[in-house]
């Protein structure tokens, strides 16, 4: 039975999303693996900079695509997503502790006080940051290699303790590590940083070595663990492994020429990355679950996957412009150029002004948008009684 087009359709739309997971939300977790391997609070001040500056603007925004995906699978695919949430159930839950760790440490360490607190919640961070992405690749390769049953009863820790899914753990980690050196190495040459240029260069080459040795090993590994996939991907797929391979090293060459041309890194990046997820799904199809679980089994009715177009176009209309916005004003510096530690601090602390500003300055104002809320409320019920059944009569 094959699937319908409608199902086809949202499969592709899924597989984007995770594309687009991978380079954001990938970049934003590895900057926390860099500030991990920054070294001491003193040797590594100037790189845990750079890294705040270009997460804080977008770290929680990352996330609306790991949201979408969830629910995606969830009304396109249930029986897939059930399948997965209950065999796969430990390494998802420790993706999901390692991103609320991450927010914790990472919002708390920028108003910590004491030395000692911003080291906690900085390692917590870092630490976090680590943690998500190999339990992610765990239960990618826990999929990919078709240990995840249709009809599981519990957790099943062999799909997810294999060699390939430990594999694919560590090479999520090292793609992380080198999408956001790659990211880097271009904030900067933004802001001037020559110091930090070399650093970031020097270690998104070196990552992106390890990312193609890791990924060399896996797709050996999957000849054995995953015979079915990896036929597709020498065959059907083999262009698009092609594809990310070739951007991958050219990535490479222009590390090495120092040729940092933003848009021409940044596009190349990041098609080396989509390349690989897009390869994934050409090579699964027609599995949800490879040789147990078809997408045409897997569906939902056609009125629902209908109904999936819709939401992905209300997304692309509302959501799209909003994150062009975010990262245009983010590479602009916008969003943080007037934004500092000793400012959110001061902002924290009523009655305190920033240097320079009178203190009482931002009172009036304040005041008197709470003035004008409170009038509208009240005339708002002031009509709503006029009008009510009781008090006509």
């Amino acid at each position: 039975m094959s699937p319908s087009p409608e199902a086809i359709a949202v499969g592709t739309i899924l597989f984007v999303v995770i594309a687009a997971y991978a380079l954001f939300g990938g970049a934003d977790f590895g900057g926390g693996i860099w500030d991990l391997l920054a070294g001491s609070t003193e040797r590594g001040a100037s790189p845990r900079r750079l890294i705040d500056e270009s997460i804080t603007p977008v770290w929680e925004a990352n996330h609306v695509w790991l949201v979408f995906i969830l629910v995606l699978l969830w009304t396109a695919f249930p029986p897939a997503f059930a399948a997965i949430m209950i065999a796969l159930f430990v390494p998802l839950s420790l993706s999901l502790l390692g991103i609320v760790l991450r927010g914790v440490g990472f919002a708390f360490r920028h108003t910590a006080q004491r030395l000692r607190m911003q080291q906690l919640t900085g390692a917590l961070f870092a630490a976090s940051s680590l943690i998500t992405p190999f339990f992610m690749g765990t239960v990618i390769g826990a999929v990919v290699t078709g240990q995840v049953p249709v009809h599981p009863v519990g957790n099943v820790l062999g799909a997810w303790t294999s060699p390939t899914a430990i594999l694919t753990g560590f090479l999520f980690v090292a793609a992380c590590a080198y999408v956001s050196a790659v990211f880097l190495v271009l904030e900067a040459r933004q802001r001037g940083h020559q110091d930090l240029l070399r650093y970031f260069s020097l270690r998104a080459t070196a990552a992106g070595v390890l990312t193609g040795a890791l990924a060399g090993g896996t797709f050996a590994e999957l000849s054995t663990s995953a015979p079915y996939v990896y036929g597709r991907l020498t065959g059907i797929a083999l262009p698009l492994v092609a594809i990310s391979i070739a951007a991958g090293i050219a990535v490479l060459g222009m590390l090495w020429l120092r040729w940092y041309h933003a848009l021409f890194l940044r596009v190349t990046a990041a098609i080396a990355v989509a390349a690989v997820v897009w390869g994934w799904g050409l090579a699964q199809y027609p599995y949800l679950l490879p040789t147990s679980l078809s997408l045409a089994a897997g569906s939902a009715p056609t009125a629902t996957l209908v109904a999936e177009f819709v939401v992905a176009g209300l997304a692309v209309l509302l959501v799209a412009p909003g994150f062009a916005l975010l990262y245009y004003l983010q590479q602009r510096r916008m969003l943080t150029a007037a934004g500092t530690e000793a400012d959110l601090r001061l902002a924290a602390q009523p009655g305190q002004a920033r240097p320079g500003q009178p203190a009482a300055a931002a009172a009036p104002a304040a005041t008197a948008v709470t003035t004008a809320l409170v009038l509208v409320m009240l005339a708002i019920k002031a009509i709503r009684d006029v009008f009510s059944p009781s008090h006509r009569r």
